[in-house]
């Protein structure tokens, strides 16, 4: 953050040139920039490319007002919140003022007298673009005082009059006054309520009752819905809808690759002294593949979505069921493996909902959404004719133990016994790989070779044993 500009007086602001413009325009003029320039508008906002984000910059250049439908864990909130970036950095205002008052065309009424009272001295103080954000979830309990303002009792009670402008509470809309104001979950807002908003997006204005006053304001309006919502539980009235200028739907990431570039950036990380956390891609697509295998299941409710959020809760189980793994078995080497999955079932279970009418029949779905994306990504990653010399190994009465109470060397020592799978498992990890990620690998390519139905496995608790079929 760079420090706010010295001036402190109107007639300052005048000397240097400042000049006020819509916060519409202010955003377009640094969206013309940024797209000159080739930089992202929201760099971390990914898989949109090619879908949502042309829509958006297109509203954004038009300058209208916005509506994203799409279901949760779309990032709807993260696209609004990140419109800040593109708001000039500093922005004066009149000092003392609660609407942010343009210094130039005050709009409040003690903004108003101080300019008409000092001139040029009025004193200038400025706002940081963080600041000129503001949101409000909708509930049904939301009221028209909340977003727009309502007479303030304790004003009244110092020896106001009711008529005086200056006994108002500006509600949240007002005080976003030349900035960017988010409501999500619109359709939940009440419908009277939602008239009340029609001023604001059509003549950029407000109007409290019992006021003969009108306050033109300056905010650009952003709005979510989640499309279901939006036809079942809720509604946004015709002629509010009429004046959003863009409706954008949002989706799930396409590919597989996207949501586990996702995941990897909004997982927390796992920081431990004297630990080092690898995660390995094939075991980050298994997790991503179940979301995406999740998202197609009849047996999940496609109605409430299966959020990214699913994906990033999963990756951290994951790795910290790994974590618990080797801190018990004295490794600083922490990467997860095939055995480490059966922690999912806690992360997923409560982020998606299950139609089934048999009682205890979620486990079972989970379970099988699991197998299915490990035998996915095992089929992208290897032909099964290429690892005949494995399967060949087996026909000779090899037995592999693996589970969450095998070590790490362990594995590489099985690797030294078992030659064939040297060359698989060089083809996932690389050549100067850990213990650990052997250990992973190797898990991964007899599980692979077990749900292609080309080797036995018997599990017993946290131990399995696979075995030639």
């Amino acid at each position: 953050m760079s420090e706010q500009p010295a001036v402190t007086s109107l007639g300052q602001l005048r000397s240097s040139g400042w000049v006020s413009i819509p916060v519409k325009e202010e955003i377009r003029r640094n969206a013309v920039a940024r797209i000159r320039a080739g930089e992202p508008l929201f760099p971390r906002v990914k898989g949109y490319e090619d879908t949502v984000l042309p829509q958006l910059e297109n509203a954004l250049l038009a300058g209208h007002d916005v509506i994203f439908l799409g279901e949760r864990g779309q990032a709807k909130t993260r696209m609004i919140r990140s419109l800040t970036g593109l708001l000039d950095e500093w922005m004066p205002i009149v000092a003392g003022s609660e609407i942010n008052d343009d210094p130039y065309n005050p709009v409040s009424r003690l903004a108003r007298d101080l300019v008409a009272t000092e001139g040029d001295a009025t004193p200038i103080s400025w706002v940081h673009r963080d600041e000129r954000f503001g949101e409000k979830l909708a509930t049904p309990d939301t009221s028209i005082a909340d977003l727009i303002g309502e007479v303030d009792p304790i004003k009244v009670a110092e020896g106001r009059y009711l008529s005086d402008e200056l006994t108002l509470h500006y509600g949240l809309v007002p005080r976003t006054n030349r900035g960017i104001f988010a409501i999500n979950e619109l359709p939940d807002l009440a419908e009277r309520i939602q008239v009340g908003l029609l001023n604001v997006l059509e003549e950029r204005d407000v109007q409290v009752r019992g006021y003969k006053i009108r306050l033109p304001i300056d905010v650009m309006l952003f709005a979510s819905a989640n499309p279901e919502d939006y036809t079942n539980r809720g509604r946004i009235i015709t002629p509010l809808k009429d004046r959003f200028g863009a409706q954008i739907r949002t989706h799930y990431p396409l590919e597989v690759d996207i949501e586990v570039e996702i995941a990897l950036q909004e997982a927390a990380p796992l920081v431990a002294d004297g630990i080092h956390v690898e995660i390995p891609t094939f075991m980050a697509e298994i997790v991503a593949t179940l979301s995406h295998l999740a998202r197609q299941s009849p047996h999940i409710n496609q109605r409430s979505g299966v959020s990214v959020r699913l994906t990033v809760s999963n990756l951290e189980t994951l790795v910290a069921n790994a974590a618990r793994r080797a801190l018990m078995h004295g490794e600083s080497e922490v990467v997860p493996r095939v055995s480490d999955l059966e922690a999912l079932a806690s992360s997923t279970a409560g982020k998606v909902e299950i139609e089934s009418l048999e009682e205890g029949r979620d486990e079972q779905i989970i379970e099988h959404l699991l197998r299915t994306a490990i035998l996915t990504v095992f089929k992208e990653h290897f032909a099964i004719e290429n690892l005949r010399n494995v399967l060949d190994a087996f026909d000779e009465q090899a037995v592999v133990s693996a589970g969450d109470d095998v070590v790490s060397a362990d594995y590489v020592k099985l690797l030294a016994a078992m030659a064939p799978l040297a060359q698989p498992v060089q083809q996932l990890i690389g050549n100067d790989a850990s213990p650990a990620a052997i250990a992973s690998a190797v898990e991964f390519i007899l599980e692979g070779l077990h749900l292609s139905k080309r080797l036995n496995k018997e599990a017993v608790g946290a131990r399995a044993q696979y075995r030639s079929r």
